[in-house]
């Protein structure tokens, strides 16, 4: 079982990106605000990788709300990826559900794969949102950060590190778990998990062979890097950095920032059983 992995990064290493990511990531909000990320992902990632893959994301986390449909439609057509999340909101099902209708209703032709993002904040509302999603998406993705699971989260008493990402982790594992045990869970459609709390919870879904858990993201080891934490080999952090990337998209890592995120990308490969050299 292998699960691809693309970490989010800043445009300085794009170009280096493509060595430690499966696949790139890109968050629609900076094709409006970057020019040299607008023209990576146009131009320059297709040219250097002509069979590379790109998932494109609706900068919901980034900016707490999705953004603009008619706007994101367009830059879908620009980019033509090879998958898109749909405009969902932020831990309310019933909305996320009605905006993939209407979404789909008004761009029924986009290029890529359409992704269905679970939303909710119980779990009568996440399975809910979840059968939706396993009928009419392509593919369907989990989040990381669910308030819910810090109460359906549970504490690795083995790791010591902060006890809200271990809920985080253990919630998300328990939330597949439940959804498998009940029968919910979908073995025939791809799965996506969004984000990432400890690198430590995804070697679970590989232990017990989640195999339809195709891809994951997160830009958690590059942004330690650039904030100077080196990985343990082991877990990887016992935090969690609050940066987000889309903040450090500008940065200039020195050579001992650029070793740090090399070091930490091949570590987080190690540490959910994926071999990485």
């Amino acid at each position: 079982m292998t699960i691809k992995v693309s970490h989010e990064s800043p445009i300085a290493l794009l170009p280096e990106s493509v060595e430690y990511n499966d696949y790139q990531y890109c968050l629609v909000h900076l094709m409006e605000e970057q020019e040299d990320y607008k023209e990576w992902f146009l131009e320059k990632y297709r040219a250097k990788v002509p069979n590379g893959e790109i998932l494109l994301d609706n900068s919901i986390f980034e900016l707490k709300e999705a953004f603009d449909a008619d706007k994101y439609a367009m830059w879908c057509e620009k980019i033509k990826p090879n998958y898109y999340i749909v405009p969902d909101v932020l831990e309310n099902g019933s909305a996320t559900i009605s905006n993939f209708r209407g979404f789909v209703a008004d761009y029924g032709n986009l290029p890529g794969a359409r992704i269905g993002a679970v939303q909710g904040k119980t779990w009568t509302e996440v399975v809910e949102c979840y059968r939706f999603m396993k009928k009419n998406a392509d593919y369907v993705a989990i989040s990381f950060d669910f308030s819910m699971y810090q109460t359906t989260g549970n504490s690795i008493s083995w790791l010591d590190a902060d006890p809200k990402l271990k809920r985080q982790s253990t919630g998300r594992q328990n939330l597949v778990k439940r959804l498998i045990d009940e029968g919910e869970w979908e073995w025939d459609k791809p799965h996506h998990l969004l984000g990432a709390s400890l690198a430590s919870e995804f070697k679970w879904y590989v232990d017990n062979n989640i195999y339809n858990i195709r891809s994951l993201d997160t830009s958690n080891p590059v942004v330690a890097g650039l904030l100077g934490h080196t990985y343990n080999g082991d877990f990887g952090l016992s935090i969690k950095p609050s940066t987000l990337l889309a903040d450090l998209i500008e940065a200039q890592p020195d050579e001992d920032a650029v070793e740090r995120i090399l070091y930490n990308t091949s570590q987080f490969k190690r540490i959910i059983k994926r071999r990485y050299w």
